[in-house]
Parts: C-alpha cells; sequence; structure tokens
C-alpha cells in the first residue's frame, strides 16, 4: 500500500465545497480534460451522490480513448468528508478521503488522501496519483474562483 495526499485552499465554505464534490458533474469537471467517465448505474449528472452510493464507470482518456471500469461506493458522507473505496484497471484497491477544513465563512483547505494498493504497477500509479491530483486540484481552484467571484458579485446567491 501506498498514499498520497495532495492539500489546496479554496476560497468556498468547506460545506459548499463538500456538496459540490458529491456531485458527479464536478468530478467530470475536475478531472477535464485527461479523464472522462460514463456512470452506468448514477444520479442525474446535477444530483448530488449519498452515502452507500455505488457505481461503475468506463473511464476514458481524453474524453475518447476507452480503458478500464471504476467501480466507487461511497463509505462515508458527512458534512466535511467523503469517504470512498474505489477499484479498477490497474489498482486494486483506492481508499479515497476528500476533507474540506473550515478556514473561515468563506474559504476551506481541501485535501485528497489516497491508499493505493498498487502491486507491480507501483510506481506507475504513484506518478499517475500525484499529476492527476494537481491537476484535479488546479480545476478545483479554477472552479472555486469562479463561484467565489459570483458569490461576491450576488452575495444573495
Amino acid at each position: 500500500m501506498s498514499s498520497v495526499t495532495v492539500t489546496t485552499e479554496l476560497p468556498l465554505s468547506a460545506r459548499r465545497a463538500r456538496e459540490l464534490a458529491a456531485v458527479p458533474e464536478v468530478m467530470q469537471f475536475v478531472l477535464a480534460p485527461v479523464l472522462a467517465f460514463s456512470m452506468q448505474e448514477a444520479p442525474p449528472p446535477d444530483v448530488a451522490m449519498t452515502q452507500g452510493f455505488r457505481a461503475s464507470r468506463r473511464v476514458r482518456w481524453f474524453g475518447v480513448i476507452p480503458s478500464w471500469v471504476h467501480e466507487i461506493e461511497v463509505v462515508r458522507l458527512d458534512d466535511l468528508e467523503i469517504y470512498t473505496n474505489e477499484r479498477g484497471g490497474p489498482v486494486k484497491v483506492w481508499n479515497h478521503r476528500l476533507t474540506f477544513t473550515p478556514l473561515s465563512a468563506t474559504s476551506c483547505r481541501y485535501t485528497d488522501e489516497l491508499e493505493v494498493e498498487d502491486g507491480l504497477h507501483g510506481v506507475v500509479v504513484r506518478l499517475f496519483v500525484r499529476l492527476m491530483f494537481r491537476h484535479r486540484h488546479r480545476r478545483w481552484r479554477l472552479l472555486a474562483a469562479v463561484l467565489a467571484a459570483d458569490r461576491d458579485r450576488n452575495p444573495l446567491v
């Protein structure tokens, strides 16, 4: 088993960021354009997943090149945390914890912690996770900045 942790600060409340993290459309956005997926069993794209949610999804590189089927189960979903058990492709175990720590009423620290059982593919899997999650956090910061700017322009929303 190996673990990878990536943290970033977002200009969103911790509760709002956690709510967004459970919405499939947001997952699609933060992974794009490197990875895309279509869920075979899923709520509508703008409806948040709930605790106990399970799905299989076909991963596509750059939105077109089909790859493995990835399975996800939402084990815990609290106000400020999401914990999933996942697996697929070269990774047999992918335990993923997303935490959202309040820094102020309008900002939070977002952390992805992954524990992967990577077997023979260890070095490649860890490199992929580090690169993909840096990309993911960059996309989160972009999304959060747009939402924060909108919030600042229209505080009643």
